[in-house]
């Protein structure tokens, strides 16, 4: 099946990020918020949850603004994007003396696609300013189970993105998470004014994914057996204290 029009969901995703075909209900999802739906995405950690807002930010006319809490996943995801020839950036506190500036006088005039900010930068009065100033495309609420006080990883700040739904009504948000239960689910839809939002929700099991518990005799020597015996010539992170 051939696609020739340049702007479908489709045909932008192989000629930006080169995937031949979109995964679960991906192409839902981002054919839902580039028509301006609202949605809350519970997808599991490496699902694709990022083109549901990277892709349907370039579809729509306007700045994609992204919530994200880290400043290494919004340089990770900008780097990308650029390499993709997506005008991506970002503001955060790790920026040089002048960029600041720079970037947003870029989301001012219309040169920018995706601008990515932290909670607490949002919140500031200048940084709401700003976002008046343009033409917002939509918003995506990375990671957030953040909003919740019943999420693993609560950030106070998440708390008060309601007032992106307050202040700009007719933009589309969707807020995506891949760790909520319900209790957490109710309390990001309540605090983001998600109520009435489509929900998609895809399966949270990985199979790569199990809990095992040992008895600790010789941490160094356990360690090393463990990946000479299980994982030789694999690649992974080791946390310890």
């Amino acid at each position: 099946m051939t696609d020739d029009n340049p702007q479908t969901p489709l045909a932008v995703l192989r000629r930006v990020f080169g995937y031949p075909s979109f995964r679960g209900e991906q192409q839902a999802i981002i054919e839902h918020v580039a028509a301006g739906g609202d949605a809350l995405v519970l997808m599991p950690t490496g699902g694709g949850k990022s083109l549901c807002y990277q892709l349907p930010a370039l579809l729509r006319p306007g700045l994609g603004v992204v919530v994200s809490p880290l400043i290494a996943l919004m340089k990770d995801q900008v780097d990308a994007l650029r390499q993709a020839g997506v005008r991506a950036a970002a503001l955060n506190s790790g920026l040089p003396p002048g960029e600041a500036g720079a970037i947003e006088r870029a989301a001012r005039s219309g040169a920018l696609d995706l601008l990515y900010l932290s909670p607490e930068r949002l919140m500031m009065p200048h940084c709401l300013d700003l976002l008046r100033s343009c033409r917002v495309a939509l918003f995506a609420i990375d990671e957030a189970h953040c909003i919740s006080q019943w999420g693993h990883d609560f950030r106070r700040d998440y708390q008060g993105l309601g007032i992106l739904k307050e202040q700009f009504p007719e933009v589309p948000l969707l807020a995506l998470t891949a760790t909520a239960d319900d209790p957490t689910r109710r309390d990001i839809a309540l605090r983001l004014h998600l109520e009435d939002a489509r929900l998609f929700a895809a399966g949270y099991d990985r199979p790569n994914i199990f809990y095992r518990v040992v008895e600790k005799r010789q941490p160094r020597e356990d360690l090393l057996r463990f990946l000479a015996d299980e994982h030789p010539g694999d690649a992974g992170i080791v946390y310890c204290l």
